[in-house]
């Protein structure tokens, strides 16, 4: 309560750690901590909103992997989704919380390219037209990374940007800030790109698993005699559905070619996939 109270204008820092401290002393803080953060962020008042927000995005910074595996389930993304969502909260919430909630959702896309229901959610944003285009960081605040960042950042593979990326920030120029931020704004776009990857990559080889296993039930039944008029039809169309899959999965191989233990999973799965529908064809065509 005292770190978002609305009747102060300026973050009160000092209650701010005393709750992220709590967080991490206690083994529910996460649950528990998202669970109020969710209300406050829902609230009325403006002010109590931007600085429940402020309280998350100081969380996410310094309560590590217990607060970002609660914080990446779609039981609290759901709860951001409707301060935007004009079923919701989105019909009264101000435009400054709404703005700043999509910056923070936008951000988690970047910096947890691995956390698929946060691709999903801020995507599904995006297809409902309640995110019509990515969200702008203003030139004068540097995005902070999270900690621990992911190791697969850019900044962390690419030793001559991370340099002139330090070198930028010590500078006492605004126009080296201005730069700075540009080059930030960059390094986004090309990790939203390789997360967008990698969620496809996720998802496909997802649906390829779970069809093969249920391709293999129904041709088992199949070879037993035991399939209904149902379950032949969908037998068929998991058939055509995999079909299709196989040149998506080509090109994810494609995709993966640099790294080699994405490239093993797609491989891993084209075979499975190949295997599924062999099957099919040897048991169900050929009769």
């Amino acid at each position: 309560d005292e770190a978002t109270d609305p009747s102060t204008s300026e973050e009160n820092w000092e209650c701010i750690q005393r709750f992220c401290d709590q967080v991490n002393a206690d083994m529910e803080g996460p649950l528990s901590a998202l669970r109020l953060l969710a209300h406050k962020i829902q609230s009325p008042q403006e002010g109590e909103a931007l600085h429940a927000l402020t309280v998350l995005e100081t969380c996410v910074n310094n309560c590590g992997d217990r607060f970002h595996s609660e914080m990446a389930k779609f039981r609290f993304l759901n709860e951001l989704i409707k301060v935007l969502s004009p079923k919701y909260y989105g019909i009264w919430s101000s435009e400054k919380v709404k703005s700043r909630v999509t910056e923070v959702i936008f951000s988690w896309t970047v910096w947890f390219p691995q956390e698929v229901k946060i691709q999903d959610a801020y995507q599904m944003l995006k297809k409902q037209g309640i995110v019509k285009e990515d969200p702008k960081l203003p030139e004068d605040k540097i995005l902070p990374p999270p900690s621990p960042r992911p190791q697969n950042s850019v900044f962390d593979t690419d030793e001559e940007k991370s340099k002139l990326l330090a070198k930028l920030l010590k500078s006492s120029h605004p126009e080296d800030l201005q730069a700075a931020n540009r080059l930030i704004q960059s390094v986004i776009k090309e990790e939203q790109e390789k997360s967008a990857q990698v969620s496809r990559r996720v998802h496909t080889i997802s649906e390829v698993s779970e069809n093969v296993r249920r391709m293999d039930e129904l041709l088992e039944n199949y070879r037993r005699h035991e399939l209904s008029p149902a379950d032949q039809e969908t037998l068929q169309a998991l058939f055509q559905r995999c079909e299709k899959l196989r040149p998506l999965l080509f090109r994810l191989a494609s995709e993966a070619v640099a790294d080699e233990e994405a490239l093993a999973e797609v491989l891993q799965a084209s075979d499975k996939l190949s295997q599924a529908l062999g099957q099919y064809r040897q048991v169900v065509a050929s009769q």
